[in-house]
């Protein structure tokens, strides 16, 4: 059975970044009918915060992203222990000591060797008693996992073949100094263990996914497919990641973004099938597919967003607004011919009450010095309330047959008279509500 995993760090708010890698292992294992698992990387103790894994499931089950289960790696710090155990047995994992400073001296100095920046394992020439005297000296060392020095090679779901040389590698630290576990052997043992079998994830992981490719088959498991989706950038190309603070999906949805929206667009950015609104979580299921990404980074601009939100606005019946129509102050009798005034002209739900303030209260007349007269003879004209559908096309008629005009020059003045702007909802909609209002003062 297909199954994957979302897998963040409860370490502060989850961004557009997160939700790409969380939309596409969802949608994969959907459509599979397989299983979603939403597991929290909490193996920090000091930066992982309950506030923040609280939030991640509230933004995940506002995009109805939703999740067949939980695991904490917090729990599961036995079954870390255990693969380090079986690797030290096997003489696959070794302790090391050295300093920052000392590797980064090390590192500087094969670079000006013209040699590629990688731990030249030191640690396995030392003796127990440089050992023990280096614990005493300095506390406890990392401990490393010791690549085979062979090709690791993969089948990626975007990227196609790929081929690292694991010499080019630095033996990856697995456990701190401190004891922490890092997530390259906890996300192995999980993925592993809880039957894992596709990981979408950032191009950024490639290295990664080479050596826990390695660390699987030493411990037994059996490899899930692989797929790395290309990084997203801004508009113009720019890194995003100093932006992402402000992409965190709980601002994205102060803003007023409509999940469908998002979803919507993450979906498809960076594949080759256009961006189109869809209804439902139905039909972004029905037409994902992996394969059909790029490698190439991704531009990302937070005002696509909008468009598609007053799209999927315009096509909601009043049942699935109605609260935020009432909270815009709405009596329930005007509901429906308030929503099917405002739908089409509205961007966020947050515009609501900029339309229910002008239906309540009017607005201060935009009349042109020419046009003066103009709309004064026209208010003359205009019929004992209440209005109707039908009001405006009358007294627009009316109006012109008294004064010759037509076209723009007839309709503009008295939009802005009524509205104090050029443009807006359909006035045979918009005028008995003004009415309405009105004669309710």
């Amino acid at each position: 059975m297909t199954t994957t995993r979302f897998a963040p760090s409860p370490t502060g708010y989850i961004h557009v970044g997160n939700l790409r890698t969380a939309l596409m292992n969802y949608l994969i294992a959907r459509k599979a009918g397989g299983t979603f698992i939403l597991r929290i990387d909490d193996t920090d103790p000091e930066r992982s915060k309950e506030e923040y894994v609280d939030a991640i499931k509230q933004d995940l089950d506002w995009l109805g992203l939703h999740w067949d289960r939980v695991e904490r790696q917090s729990d599961r710090l036995d079954r870390y222990a255990e693969a380090a155990d079986k690797l030290r047995e096997m003489g696959r994992f070794y302790e090391a000591f050295e300093t920052p400073t000392e590797l980064d001296l090390k590192r500087k100095k094969q670079l000006n060797m013209g040699k590629p920046p990688v731990y030249d394992r030191a640690a396995l020439n030392l003796s127990d008693a440089e050992k023990d005297a280096l614990r005493a000296e300095r506390g406890n060392g990392v401990w490393r996992f010791k690549l085979d020095h062979e090709r690791i090679e993969w089948n990626d779901g975007i990227l196609g073949e790929i081929s690292i040389d694991a010499a080019s590698v630095s033996d990856p630290v697995l456990i701190r100094g401190d004891g922490q576990v890092l997530y390259t052997i906890a996300s192995v043992v999980d993925d592993t263990e809880m039957g894992v079998t596709d990981v979408v994830r950032g191009s950024d992981h490639v290295t990664n996914t080479a050596t826990q490719i390695q660390i699987i088959e030493a411990l037994g498991g059996a490899c899930p497919r692989f797929a790395h989706h290309s990084l997203l950038t801004g508009p113009q190309g720019e890194a995003l990641s100093k932006r992402l603070g402000t992409l965190a999906l709980r601002d994205l949805r102060e803003q007023g973004v409509q999940p469908m929206a998002l979803l919507s667009l993450m979906a498809r950015l960076g594949s080759s099938d256009p961006v189109e609104l869809r209804s439902d979580m139905a039909e972004l299921i029905d037409g994902f597919d992996v394969t059909r990404f790029g490698s190439a980074p991704t531009k990302f601009d937070v005002q696509d967003l909008f468009p598609l939100t007053a799209k999927h606005l315009q096509s909601l019946p009043l049942a699935d607004v109605a609260e935020a129509v009432a909270d815009a102050g709405v009596p329930a009798d005007l509901a429906e011919p308030f929503w099917a005034m405002a739908r089409e002209n509205i961007t966020t739900l947050a515009d609501l009450k900029g339309w229910w303030d002008l239906c309540r209260d009017g607005a201060e007349p935009l009349i042109a010095d020419e046009d003066r007269d103009f709309v004064a003879e026209a208010v003359a004209l205009l019929p004992e309330g209440p209005f109707d559908g039908e009001t405006w096309g009358k007294w627009t008629t009316a109006v012109k047959d008294a004064t010759g005009r037509k076209g723009k020059a007839l309709f503009m003045p008295l939009r802005k008279a009524l509205t104090g702007m050029e443009r807006g909802p359909e006035m045979a909609t918009l005028l008995p509500l003004l009415q309405v209002i009105r004669a309710r003062s």
